[in-house]
């Protein structure tokens, strides 16, 4: 085991270091058109040709629009190794129900709790619908609904995630969804793992499917053989995930386009190193993940160094968290506290989190980041397991414009418009004026038709 870090370095005072903070942003950003030696020999093998994982995503969700579920099963069969037919795609309920009948005690209860949290939040979070009456005759409201149904992407392939089942299927249930398919790998640690059906049991999921990648993403929204079209489809996923998703929005909606798990810390000196090592890892461990100190105290540097080298020896992941360390993580020191918190805002990252003496007088300093840690005692994993807000959230730097996924992003909301008689008199100069600069006359006329006599109207013409 190595006891080094080959770690960037970026030292803000120094002349390279513009370049060097937009090769960082560089990379974190969502470009969706790299992939690995593994994935292009798998690529090769599937498709007989080289191409890139948007091309790869083109033809896949092409294949499902045009034949179902048979494209699903070759697809899985192709890229997963898992041969099924049609009556195995579906999770019986039964089998899910003896899951959770075979389950940890503690673990179901740990489960229980944390639903509990999650739903606690969204709800106290939801939007509810609202009224606005003026006393002219005009009635305004705006009316929220759950939508009719919704999918759920849960990974699967290096590791079992029943936190991303309760982070998507949750904040739905507040928001009153009644139809929710889950899809999630044939693997070991997807369709197959016991922990993860037991969660879906807990959950009263009815309808989990055991299909993966970009081919459940078209399955979900065109709908194939027994498994009707969604609306909305949620929830993290590899790159190839991530890539249908983009491209079948507009058929349905999306969350968000998701990249690679990424945090920024930002400490000054009275953080504690181990405690900022073991979060920038735990972020890294993810493989790929992104983790970047920020912070303009130069010892705290070398200390969190040497921590994340000590801590990398001993974790089980501390191979795969090297590596993602080494290929997208920094230790950056800035000149002074504006700089870091100029920096942050920079990379607008999916986790940020500020271990400073008082973390509240920076926070509304932040205006870029998916969710927001305060304080020595808050890891990220807070947010990742057990708080309540969802940990679906923006990478990449889109938390500039975007957030993390909540029970509101379930409703769609319908303006209601009531008018009297009097109170379209109101309206009405406003709406002929504009009608008549834009010249669409008709919508002038039905407004005259209801308060004008007949004779007048014609008169006018």
């Amino acid at each position: 085991m190595s006891t080094s870090l080959n770690i960037n370095r970026i030292d803000c005072a120094t002349d390279d270091a513009p370049r060097a903070i937009a090769d960082l942003r560089e990379k974190l950003s969502p470009r969706g058109d790299v992939v690995g030696p593994r994935g292009r020999e798998k690529t090769i093998a599937a498709f007989g040709a080289p191409l890139s994982p948007q091309q790869v995503v083109e033809r896949i969700c092409e294949d499902v629009r045009k034949h179902g579920l048979k494209a699903v099963l070759d697809y899985t069969a192709k890229l997963d190794g898992v041969t099924l037919d049609a009556k195995q795609v579906r999770v019986p309920r039964e089998e899910m129900a003896v899951a959770h009948a075979r389950s940890d005690p503690e673990y179901l209860k740990s489960l229980q709790r944390v639903r509990d949290n999650i739903l606690a939040f969204q709800l106290g979070i939801l939007h509810h619908d609202a009224t606005l009456r003026k006393p002219q005759g005009i009635e305004l409201r705006l009316r929220y609904r759950p939508l009719r149904r919704v999918g759920v992407c849960v990974p699967g392939g290096a590791a079992a995630y029943p936190s991303s089942l309760l982070m998507t299927v949750v904040p739905a249930l507040a928001a009153g969804v009644r139809d929710i398919a889950v899809v999630v790998p044939p693997t070991p640690f997807g369709g197959y793992n016991q922990e993860l059906l037991a969660a879906c049991h807990a959950l009263g999921l009815s309808e989990v499917h055991r299909i993966g990648g970009a081919q459940a993403v078209a399955a979900l929204a065109y709908g194939v053989e027994g498994i009707a079209a969604v609306d909305k489809i949620v929830g993290p996923g590899n790159l190839f995930v991530a890539l249908a998703k983009r491209h079948v929005f507009g058929e349905v909606d999306i969350d968000s386009i998701a990249g690679p798990s990424e945090v920024v810390v930002v400490a000054d000196a009275t953080a504690r190193p181990r405690f900022l090592a073991a979060d920038m890892i735990s972020q890294a461990e993810h493989s790929p993940g992104a983790s970047i100190l920020i912070t303009w105290d130069p010892e705290l540097l070398e200390h969190v160094e040497e921590a994340l080298i000590e801590q990398l020896i001993w974790l089980p992941r501390g191979d795969l968290a090297r590596e993602s360390l080494e290929r997208h993580g920094a230790l950056v020191l800035a000149r002074d506290e504006d700089e870091a918190v100029d920096l942050a805002n920079k990379f607008a990252p999916e986790h940020l989190h500020v271990s400073t003496s008082d973390p509240e007088r920076l926070c509304d300093r932040f205006v870029n980041a998916g969710a927001i840690f305060l304080g020595h005692e808050t890891p990220v994993a807070a947010g990742d397991y057990a708080a309540g807000p969802s940990h679906v959230l923006p990478t990449g730097g889109t938390s500039r414009w975007a957030s993390g996924l909540s029970s509101n992003d379930f409703l769609k909301r319908t303006s209601v418009i009531a008018t009297s008689k009097a109170g379209l008199e109101t309206l009405a100069p406003d709406i002929r004026r504009l009608a008549d600069v834009e010249g669409l006359s008709a919508h002038k006329f039905s407004v005259d038709v209801r308060l004008e006599p007949i004779a007048a109207i014609e008169k006018s013409r």
